[in-house]
């Protein structure tokens, strides 16, 4: 199969970019299925974002009440509605204690 130039529009900033014959015939020995969707300056941006989002993002601390013991606790996370929330002391105990149900 003979592979030609390609133009595509990026997803993110809508310029137009080429996917050279060459990008796709290492599209097609990879077996890659999926035509790419940004232009080599969004792709090398998105790369950075995510790799810099990894080494630093911030610890949320959430002040909440313990569901089992009533007690003021603060957790790593921010809770969700309807769903238990455990003080350290109770989250070690139902752990040790191999509680699947709550």
């Amino acid at each position: 199969m003979e592979f030609q130039d390609k133009t595509l529009r990026c997803v993110d900033c809508g310029a137009e970019f080429i996917w050279t014959a060459g990008e796709q015939l290492f599209f097609a020995d990879k077996q890659f299925k999926n035509e790419p969707k940004r232009c080599k300056n969004c792709k090398a941006k998105r790369a950075n974002r995510v790799a810099a989002g990894s080494t630093t993002r911030e610890r949320v601390e959430t002040q909440t009440t313990c569901s089992a013991c009533g007690k003021e606790t603060t957790v790593p996370f921010r809770p969700t509605q309807g769903r238990p929330v455990f003080c350290k002391e109770c989250f070690q105990q139902r752990k040790f204690a191999g509680a699947g149900g709550v």
